[in-house]
């Protein structure tokens, strides 16, 4: 058995970082792609091997147990293979291009055991033939106005998915979608879109599109946690005598009591104005914030003056 180097298939140092390694095996790929070599056996040789190597040398665990044995790795056959070495698939790309390799050497046997009858994507056999696999999820960032969120509603969204062309080249085409928004979505919630991720392989379904939330920040509401919160300016006398005042909310204005005597900075609740958390939707708060008059006439500072002389409130 020839002991083989995945570093010199891939075209990388032994120093190559796993971005390096992932890059160039990508590169590779794209060019031996049996889907873009038809009846071309040494493009599909080339591409098994390149898809050993990285299998490999993508997994920090087998990687570092390869550098260890080296060329002799006939004197290390009964190490153990790191674990989480089942189930690996590779994808190259989402636009329908995906590739499966079949008939790993035996210096790959050697060393990390058999495969089974297969392994994700992955052939078992001497031959290179497809297995039905499922896509990889993806996810993607979902901007929201706090009104979208508060209220929910039917949203088109357009992506940019990537593809491959028959020549191998990745590009990237929209892809517009309809987002039904839950009511009350929070900020960091996730929406599933079943079968809108990345295609499967061999006729197997695509994965799933996870949106997450990110909410926009608002001109006049701002958000702790599920909770709106929004501030209402008050004159003096209307913090000491108490009063009825219009404070804005996400479902429009509402009439809200001022208790007499109420300080600056407290806040008021509003219930069920908020967005939805874990432990059901949130509130509304109002801050009160005490206006002061900037401009007094004579008279306004005279009175003033002789409240401040009678006020218990020093």
């Amino acid at each position: 058995m020839e002991y083989k180097d995945y570093y010199k298939l891939l075209g990388i140092g032994r120093d190559a970082s796993q971005d390096e390694v992932s890059k160039a095996f990508k590169k590779l790929a794209r060019k031996y792609h049996p889907d873009l070599n038809p009846g071309d056996a040494k493009a599909e040789a080339s591409f098994k091997e390149i898809g050993e190597a990285y299998e490999v040398l993508r997994d920090p665990g087998k990687r570092k147990l390869y550098d260890q044995l080296g060329p002799n790795w006939k004197e290390g056959q009964n190490f153990q293979p790191p674990p989480d070495f089942e189930n690996v698939r590779f994808h190259f790309g989402g636009g329908g291009q995906s590739g499966e390799f079949g008939g790993f050497s035996d210096f790959f046997q050697s060393i990390f055991g058999g495969m089974g009858g297969g392994m994700g994507g992955f052939s078992g056999g001497q031959g290179f033939r497809r297995q039905p696999a499922r896509g990889s999820d993806v996810e993607a960032l979902l901007e929201l106005t706090l009104e979208e969120a508060y209220r929910g509603g039917v949203k088109a969204l357009t992506l940019q998915e990537e593809a491959l062309a028959p020549d191998g080249r990745p590009y990237r085409k929209p892809k517009t979608l309809s987002v039904t928004i839950p009511a009350g979505v929070r900020e960091g919630a996730k929406i599933r879109l079943a079968g809108q991720g990345s295609p499967g392989f061999g006729g197997g379904p695509a994965g799933d599109l996870y949106l997450r939330v990110a909410i926009r920040p608002h001109s006049r509401f701002k958000l702790e946690d599920v909770n709106v919160v929004v501030d209402a300016p008050l004159a003096p006398w209307e913090a000491t005598l108490g009063a009825k005042v219009r404070v804005p909310t996400l479902d429009g204005e509402v009439e809200l009591s001022i208790p007499p005597g109420i300080g600056s900075g407290r806040k008021l609740r509003i219930k069920g104005k908020g967005l939805i958390g874990k432990a059901g939707r949130g509130d509304q708060l109002v801050r009160v914030m005490i206006q002061a008059p900037k401009v007094l006439t004579d008279k306004e500072r005279s009175l003033w003056q002789e409240l401040a002389a009678l006020s218990s409130l020093k």
